[in-house]
């Protein structure tokens, strides 16, 4: 797949996406970072980097092309109250890298940073890095970008594997 069929993918094509199911898993369900850092059977997600306290990957239903997710891996449940400032200032260190080395390889006319989950589900903190594919009509951009209810991406594990492979070089480049 080329660059600009990514585009297209990334802006346009979306398919359905069950959030009742995903609400049910993920509030009733393990920890999924947690089970990623310890490596449970069908919590493999496409990891791009690891330092041993920080881990970022690819999300599983991603509503734009190039959707990476930044985790502490120690579990920590509130984006400010739980990290002491340098903890916190090298998490977002870890944000910054992962999203240079995306805005690298997607094209990208903005990149949302933000963090999701709460006490109710998904509360291990977690940031996600989303590139805005350029050409996006202004009402798909912004909330409406990021909604999976929406609709979602549809790609395949090998469609994960060469966009993860790409942000692992681009992450080893040192920039």
């Amino acid at each position: 797949m080329n660059a600009s069929s990514k585009e297209v993918r990334g802006r346009g094509h979306r398919v359905p996406f069950d959030v009742a199911a995903y609400v049910e898993r993920v509030r009733s369900g393990a920890c999924f970072i947690c089970d990623l850092v310890a490596g449970a059977p069908g919590s493999e997600h496409e990891v791009v980097f690891d330092d041993d306290v920080h881990i970022a990957f690819l999300g599983r239903y991603p509503t734009m092309y190039g959707h990476v997710l930044v985790a502490p891996k120690t579990h920590v449940e509130h984006v400010v109250r739980d990290f002491e400032q340098d903890a916190y200032l090298r998490l977002q260190a870890v944000v910054h890298r992962v999203a240079r080395a995306v805005e690298a390889v997607v094209p990208s006319e903005r990149t949302y940073l933000l963090s999701l989950g709460s006490q109710q589900g998904n509360a291990h903190v977690h940031w996600h890095v989303q590139p805005l594919t350029p050409g996006t009509p202004y009402e798909r951009q912004q909330f409406h970008a990021l909604m999976a209810e929406n609709g979602v991406i549809p790609w395949s594990g090998a469609e994960a594997a060469e966009l993860g492979e790409r942000l692992r070089a681009e992450l080893g480049s040192g920039r």
